[in-house]
């Protein structure tokens, strides 16, 4: 068989005849790889045959509403939009020992009970690892199958053989084509071995679940194109050394984007944590300057996170600036914000700020919040632990409406909160009047409401 050689980018799957420091493409440094691949490939012996089909108007297709398979983990199913589609393929990243084998063995426990043969593919850890692992399991079902294989080709020959309901390859990376002539977790590897695994899922109606290794900066290792064919994304956030984890739903094609479910890593694995907002604030120090409450949507579900902030001189000719679980440029533009329009002059002044218990904020209804919790910290005033703010905040100093301002309101006065700020023009659209409401047009005034002055 000949071979040649080529270059790959890691990143977006661009090739080149080679070596380049940086993608023409995605534009990102030291991606590129070089790859060895067969130009003979017999590939009659690859494909998953399926039934022809002529084209025809969509009008004449007939559809229905798949019945979806419950893993019994309340959170996941919700996350996945109510259970698990036959036939999608789902790709499951996250960092080393943050739980995604932990969760998959308690979904497919439960699936192997209810739906029957369930097929578990470990390329990663022997049969013996697994069970050790799997004992944390209260009962272990017998139609829970398990094997230790890399060669995608004999995968599918266990799945015609077993004809499981559901499929785990656990990781996407440690499988391999033997046609393809380089090294497992290569872009070639990941990339075919995912296509071929997506033609089984749509040709038998069988779902599978794949694993993904991350790389240092967070993402599904392998090329961009992973996340292309598969039907769902999630990624766990957060880190082996907290207790908690945040499962994100970054792509689902049966289902709504940007949920997320929290659970807790237990000696007996990932506990479902039924109310994250008393989670989150249960630790919050009281009468402490930094820290204001702000109920943010996550999906459909809204969330109290508690937002920190500390403010100190700086030692520096350039003051720091840190964010944890907040992107760094709006932190730079609200502490502008802050300075031109609020009068504190924090220009000499580290600013750290984060979000306790490892949630990420990428809205911007948590604005307000923010500019808040540094004020407390700048003059080292507290805000009242009854306090909670919502509010997006403009260049001009402006506090703006926000959407789901009631969904975010009865989430606060359900955890006890009795004074709320809100933008003035998000008063209009609450269904009752509600007293512990208070409308603010400015940061000024919001700053007056909760005695942080400047």
């Amino acid at each position: 068989m000949k071979t040649k050689i080529k270059y790959t980018c890691q990143e977006c799957g661009h090739e080149s005849s080679k070596w380049l420091g940086k993608c023409p493409s995605c534009s990102k440094w030291n991606t590129i790889v070089e790859e060895i691949q067969a130009e003979e490939i017999n590939h009659k012996s690859l494909v998953i045959q399926s039934a022809a089909e002529f084209p025809r108007s969509l009008t004449e297709v007939e559809s229905k509403e798949e019945d979806r398979l419950l893993t019994g983990v309340h959170e996941f199913d919700r996350l996945l939009g109510g259970g698990v589609v036959p036939g999608s393929l789902i790709l499951i990243g996250g960092e080393p020992g943050i739980g995604k084998s932990t969760l998959l063995l308690q979904a497919t426990n439960t699936l192997s009970q209810k739906y029957g043969l369930v097929l578990y593919i470990s390329g990663e850890e022997s049969v013996k690892q697994t069970k050790l692992r799997a004992n944390r399991i209260t009962s272990i079902s017998k139609e829970l199958y398990i094997a230790s294989e890399t060669n995608v080709h004999t995968i599918i020959e266990y799945v015609e053989k077993l004809k499981p309901k559901v499929l785990v390859i656990d990781s996407i990376q440690t499988i391999f084509r033997p046609d393809i002539p380089s090294a497992s977790g290569s872009v070639s590897q990941v990339r075919e071995s995912c296509s071929l695994l997506m033609r089984l899922a749509k040709t038998t109606g069988i779902p599978i679940f794949i694993v993904g290794h991350v790389t240092k900066d967070g993402t599904i290792a392998g090329p961009r194109v992973l996340e292309h064919l598969v039907d769902t994304v999630l990624y766990f956030e957060g880190d082996s050394h907290h207790s908690f984890r945040i499962l994100r739903a970054y792509k689902n094609r049966f289902g709504s984007t940007n949920e997320i479910a929290i659970f807790e890593m237990r000696e007996k694995g990932l506990i479902e944590v039924e109310n994250p907002s008393q989670i989150f604030l249960s630790e919050r120090a009281n009468n402490v300057s930094g820290s204001v409450i702000v109920p943010i949507i996550e999906g459909t579900r809204p969330i109290l996170v508690e937002l920190q902030a500390l403010v100190s001189p700086t030692n520096f000719t350039n003051p720091q600036r840190r964010a944890t679980g907040i992107d760094y440029n709006e932190l730079v533009l609200l502490l502008a914000v802050l300075e031109k329009r609020a009068g504190l002059h924090i220009s000499y002044y580290d600013v750290f700020v984060n979000v306790a218990g490892g949630v990420k904020i990428d809205e911007p209804a948590s604005d307000l919040g923010l500019i808040l919790a540094i004020a407390s910290s700048f003059k080292d005033i507290p805000v009242d632990t009854k306090v909670s703010v919502i509010g997006e905040v403009g260049l001009g100093g402006e506090v703006r409406a926000v959407s789901q301002i009631e969904r975010r309101v009865n989430e606060a006065v359900k955890l006890g909160f009795s004074k709320i700020l809100i933008p003035h023009s998000n008063l209009k659209d609450l269904s009752s009047k509600n007293g512990q409401c208070i409308g603010v047009k400015t940061v000024q005034e919001a700053l007056h409401q909760v005695s942080v002055c400047g």
